[in-house]
């Protein structure tokens, strides 16, 4: 495993936003066969951890045995968490500044239903609105065939991690400033979800900027998380990291840290089966799978490889938790194995690096946007007689 913080010291922009998007795409692809199950089930079915990229959990029989959900995940698919990342990349590249709400309703929504593109696990090309879930197919019905104000969208839908999961590139713009990476990802999850639902957006694209940070640690990650997150997803973020810091290996921290998380957590033991009082809003509570991805960041020392197969073998919704934390390791600097994101890149028919290319320009244009909006501010305000900046 490479030491704490050597992998961050030396890779630039570039390579920071590079391995996060690919890593949460490879990360994604990982965990989708394997989604919905408890680590019990996936070692049966498996016969051992999941140590790579595995096929279906049904074989061949994938198109019938769920007749609601046909998608053929596994064999290095990448789900819905993916197709929404590269389309929230390209709302950047279309709007080339910061992102608020609106922007979702003006340059998302019209991506998810009018432009057909390959969906790996449908192996037809569609628009990508025919794959995403129910959750977030209420963008949709909400913004376009609702014409909700687009700050208030995300109020009623299911309480879930539909947001999160996807907005690492909210992270990437803010490189190295978690708190307006905070920022810009509540006003985005606005359109999108509610309550602790939109916190755990907040919080992650935070956590991804301070991953870009130089010298940031798995340790800084999660300092700087507990800094912003707020109410139940704070609480669940304390208490799983602290247990995740007696370990140092996956295997025996995945019943203690669902264990941790399991007071915070709304949808219950049988994650197919939701509680009452599943995906509610609540002050109290926290999704599992970002408390759970950053303390597989924590147990894997932020080493990619070990924090992605922790996450995926948590089970549960694994596919989302290898995502977030895929995106974390990257950002950090950990290489992500060459083997899984070409096996990847070629299964699902997508170019996983440009994205990142895209993302990279994109991100360089704002920061220059800011510099010259910060520059009138401190100008208007020392002419306003207030303290003036030196050079």
């Amino acid at each position: 495993m490479t030491p704490k913080g050597e992998e961050s010291s030396a890779a630039g922009l570039e390579e920071r936003i590079t391995g996060a998007l690919v890593g949460a795409a490879v990360g994604d692809a990982l965990g989708g066969p394997v989604e919905g199950y408890s680590p019990d089930q996936i070692l049966e079915r498996h016969g051992g951890r999941v140590h790579g990229i595995v096929g279906p959990w049904n074989g061949d029989a994938w198109r019938t045995a769920r007749p609601i959900a046909p998608y053929h995940k596994g064999d290095g698919h990448v789900t819905d968490d993916t197709l929404m990342t590269h389309a929230l990349v390209r709302v950047y590249a279309q709007v080339r500044d910061h992102l608020d709400a609106y922007a979702i309703a003006e340059h998302l929504v019209p991506d998810l239903m009018t432009t057909p593109r390959w969906i790996p696990e449908l192996e037809a090309e569609a628009l990508p609105l025919q794959r995403i879930f129910l959750a977030e197919k209420w963008l949709v019905a909400r913004l376009h065939y609702g014409h909700v104000d687009p700050r208030e969208a995300g109020v009623g839908n299911i309480v879930n991690c539909g947001a999160a999961m996807y907005l690492a590139p909210v992270g990437l713009v803010n490189a190295a400033n978690p708190a307006a990476a905070y920022a810009e990802a509540l006003d985005v999850a606005g359109a999108h979800q509610s309550s602790y639902g939109r916190e755990a957006a907040g919080v992650f694209a935070a956590a991804v900027a301070a991953a870009t940070a130089p010298g940031a640690t798995p340790e800084s990650v999660v300092s700087t998380c507990l800094t912003l997150a707020k109410d139940g997803t704070r609480a669940a973020i304390e208490q799983v990291c602290e247990v995740a810091s007696r370990h140092g290996d996956f295997e025996p921290a995945l019943g203690p840290l669902r264990e941790a998380v399991a007071p915070y957590d709304t949808v219950g033991p049988d994650y197919r089966a939701p509680s009452l009082g599943a995906r509610r809003p609540s002050r109290l509570h926290s999704i599992e799978e970002l408390p759970v991805a950053l303390g597989m960041l924590l147990v894997s020392g932020g080493n990619y490889r070990q924090a992605v197969l922790g996450s995926v073998n948590y089970g549960r919704d694994c596919d989302s938790i290898a995502t977030m934390a895929g995106a974390l390791a990257g950002a950090l600097g950990s290489p992500v194995p060459e083997d899984w994101s070409k096996t990847v890149s070629e299964a699902s028919r997508l170019d996983l690096w440009e994205p990142a290319r895209t993302l990279t320009e994109v991100a360089r244009e704002i920061f220059a946007q800011d510099v010259r909006r910060r520059r009138a501010h401190e100008q208007a305000f020392t002419d306003l007689g207030g303290t003036g900046c030196s050079d």
